[in-house]
């Protein structure tokens, strides 16, 4: 049996060793490949995988063209991943390495998903860890599919969850609510979360707005729903302010001529109008972007990795600009992000596109 791992990594030069050093000592007994997908690394990052590949035949790398984000890095990692068992992680050793046995072992008794699920989050700040059980606690009250709370995307996946997840190529991805989406048979592990070993986090708050915004709006119409709701309950305040203004005008004399009710009235309906459209605006995007069908990622080098061929492998909208790379030197692996000529040729150019 053999255990691939997908490993995105984004400036991670200073966790590098540690995780590898790690990540040996976990799996000695287990026969596994380490599939790291480069996210338009700025520092050492590829050298130094160029260069431990060296002594470790089982260290692969996924080089992307430029930053496609997370969610599309760990799509590239399981489109290559040939395990009957792929485990996605981070590069922090937030996610650690000594659990991965354990997660195999449920995966040997027939779970199709096995997700470590957090017990605490003491190594973030409380601002975080507030966001993070109120993005949970919305996302799975609104959800179609209801959400495990405190699951991230460090899971196991068997070999039939990864072609399944494979098939599903939406512009938008959401790798957790996918996962939860299959409904396949599920096992969750508790551990306790340690801090980040070096470096800093590349989600900055405007990041993790957007990246909530896409798990909602990907698995829910609620923001739509909402706009109705309001609508209607602005409508029937409206209503009721209505029959009071007739009341004042028919049967009373206090009722003097202004301008506050009016403005007030006004910023309430002009803004719950420009935010219903805006929610419509920003569904219509997305419907936008996925027909234009365009890749999800870019490679430009592949290290000690072959392209799939098979028909049930083929890579749908993915581009592959580069040859595959067996026993490759430090030196064979560039600094910067622009493929030579020579790579590109028609056999293996492109993969296929929207297919």
């Amino acid at each position: 049996m053999l255990v691939s791992l997908v490993i995105p990594v984004l400036n991670e030069a200073e966790t590098l060793p540690l995780l590898l050093a790690r990540l040996r000592d976990a799996l000695h007994n287990i026969n596994s490949e380490f599939i790291f997908v480069d996210d338009g690394s700025t520092d050492a990052t590829v050298r130094i995988l160029g260069r431990e590949s060296l002594e470790d035949s089982r260290i692969r790398l996924i080089r992307l063209s430029r930053n496609f984000g997370h969610q599309a890095a760990v799509t590239a990692g399981l489109d290559f991943a040939n395990g009957d068992a792929v485990v996605v992680m981070d590069a922090d050793l937030q996610d650690p390495p000594e659990l991965i046995p354990r997660l195999v072992d449920l995966f040997e008794q027939g779970y199709d998903v096995v997700s470590p699920q957090r017990l605490s989050r003491e190594s973030e700040s409380v601002f975080k860890q507030w966001t993070a059980k109120a993005f949970y606690r919305i996302l799975s009250s609104l959800a179609d599919q209801p959400l495990t709370p405190q699951v991230s995307d460090f899971r196991l996946f068997s070999r039939r969850a990864v072609l399944a997840i494979r098939s599903l190529r939406e512009q938008h991805r959401y790798m957790r609510g996918l996962a939860g989406w299959l409904g396949l048979r599920e096992a969750f592990v508790p551990f306790e979360r340690p801090a980040r070993a070096g470096g800093e986090t590349k989600y900055s708050l405007w990041k993790m707005i957007r990246f909530a915004w896409t798990g909602i709006s990907s698995f829910s119409a609620f923001p739509l729903r909402i706009s109705i709701s309001a609508g209607c309950l602005l409508s029937l305040i409206g209503f009721v302010y209505l029959l009071r203004v007739v009341y004042l005008a028919l049967w009373t004399t206090t009722l003097v001529p202004g301008w506050a009710s009016v403005v007030a009235m006004q910023c309430i309906f002009s803004g719950m109008i420009l935010l219903a459209l805006g929610a419509v605006g920003d569904y219509v995007a997305r419907t936008y972007e996925e027909t234009k069908n365009r890749p999800l990622y870019v490679v430009t080098e592949l290290l000690n990795l072959s392209i799939p061929v098979s028909p049930q492998d083929a890579l749908k909208r993915a581009v592959i600009l580069a040859e595959p790379h067996f026993g490759s030197t430090a030196a064979d692996i560039r600094p910067d992000h622009v493929p030579v000529s020579k790579e590109v040729t028609p056999r293996a150019s492109i993969a296929e596109i929207g297919v």
